[in-house]
């Protein structure tokens, strides 16, 4: 199944859309938290009718196992260039599992100054990287529908800096080839193992709280991303992860953050 169908929604009435979490994208059991919040940038794509996502904030208010779901979505604001809309996401039992707030527009290029002061990471061609393969257990399924490969530097623990800083850094495309979009891209923003897995700590299950996407520009749509994600501080019970998604030419496409939940693992 293609992510296309995956994040497919179904119009009910102005404000409410239905669709479904399918199996298979899951991670032990709960959709992978990327695909929720892509169905979720979604319908406020198709409610502000502006394809492409700029900026998405998801708060994840509970697991969300596969099966049917709505979403109520609210235009908070229509402006000459970006809408904001409000999307939450609800099981068939009624139950809240993600709230979402974003602003949408229209990426087609254009011309703007820029300044990057940054590079994108230096990995070694996607054939000589590690593939991610899925499993019964871990890997989990949701592996089987993205084609990530790893820098062999990073794998099996993620590389950690002389100044402490945690990196995981890798490919990534839709393992069936799909064409990449803006939507797409807050999957990507999502789909890596967690950094906090190469902490030498005793780390278990890392739930993310709330996670932002930022999207830069439209991906080319048969190009691999250049991704890396990094940690610096886990503290208090939580971690942050930032991460860089990059286009194959060099070219920065979105950014992301994430505050996660650390477990202690057995």
């Amino acid at each position: 199944m293609s992510f296309a169908q995956a994040s497919a929604l179904r119009r009910i009435d102005e404000t409410t859309w239905r669709g479904e979490i399918p199996p298979g994208w899951d991670i032990l059991g709960n959709a992978n938290g990327g695909l929720l919040l892509g169905v979720a940038a979604r319908s406020g794509a198709l409610a502000s009718d502006r394809p492409d996502p700029v900026t998405i904030t998801g708060h994840f208010l509970a697991p969300a196992p596969a099966g049917p779901i709505t979403i109520e979505t609210a235009v908070l604001k229509e402006g000459r260039r970006f809408a904001t809309v409000r999307s939450e996401i609800y099981s068939d039992e009624g139950r809240r599992l993600l709230a979402v707030l974003g602003s949408y527009g229209d990426l087609a290029p254009g011309n703007a100054p820029e300044r990057v002061a940054a590079l994108p990471p230096d990995l070694p061609p996607a054939d000589e990287c590690i593939q991610v393969e899925p499993s019964a257990t871990l890997p989990p399924p949701f592996m089987g529908r993205v084609d990530l490969r790893l820098h062999p530097d990073d794998v099996p623990s993620g590389r950690v800096g002389g100044d402490g800083q945690i990196q995981l850094r890798g490919w990534f495309r839709w393992r069936d080839r799909e064409p990449l979009d803006t939507v797409g891209l807050i999957v990507a923003a999502d789909a890596f193992p967690p950094t906090a897995f190469s902490a030498d700590l005793p780390v278990g299950w890392v739930p993310t709280l709330e996670l932002t996407t930022h999207v830069r520009e439209r991906p080319a749509p048969d190009d691999w991303l250049r991704c890396s994600f990094t940690t610096r501080f886990i503290t208090g019970g939580f971690i942050e992860e930032d991460g860089e998604l990059w286009a194959e030419s060099g070219r920065l496409i979105a950014q992301s953050r994430q505050l996660a939940l650390v477990s202690q693992g057995g």
